[in-house]
């Protein structure tokens, strides 16, 4: 299946994973749909899965199950998910999106710019932050629990976590 471009739009790339370790991850601070601000430093020594995603989107709605899963078998063990919503309506649009979509993992309210400094050609895109900060890979399209297994184990063995 296809990521989402722009909205209305498709990239035709398919699924792509592709390592990046172009040194640190950018550091950002968002509002969470409690409003709650978190930053992506107070996550330093864990793995962290940044998940950009659209409510527009629609391989975003498959995405979320696998997302869930990881999450409920990960978070008590150094791994933290972050959906990222790029939608310009905000938590207006987002937060009936995730109470339909059931969204169980934190979800941060965003925008297109800090998905193009990660990267994200097309949604949805995951980065894989390594425990020591750095960007591990890049992800563009549907991505399963045992992809998501593979990419941490790799993540924590790349920083000696």
């Amino acid at each position: 299946m296809c990521a989402c471009g722009a909205p209305g739009t498709r990239d035709g790339a398919g699924p792509e994973a592709r390592d990046t370790n172009h040194g640190m991850a950018i550091d950002f601070t968002l509002e969470s749909l409690d409003g709650e601000l978190v930053s992506l430093a107070q996550f330093r020594g864990k793995t962290v899965l940044i998940d950009f995603w659209a409510t527009w989107c629609p391989p975003c709605i498959f995405q979320v199950p696998e997302l869930n899963r990881f999450w409920k078998a990960h978070r008590d063990d150094g791994v933290v998910v972050l959906g990222v919503a790029i939608d310009e309506e905000g938590a207006e649009v987002v937060g009936p999106w995730i109470e339909e979509q059931k969204v169980e993992y934190p979800i941060l309210l965003g925008d297109d710019l800090l998905a193009q400094k990660y990267g994200a050609i097309g949604f949805p895109t995951l980065v894989v932050v390594r425990p020591d900060g750095i960007v591990d890979s890049l992800h563009v399209g549907l991505i399963e629990i045992p992809d998501l297994e593979a990419i941490v184990e790799r993540a924590r063995a790349a920083s000696g976590a």
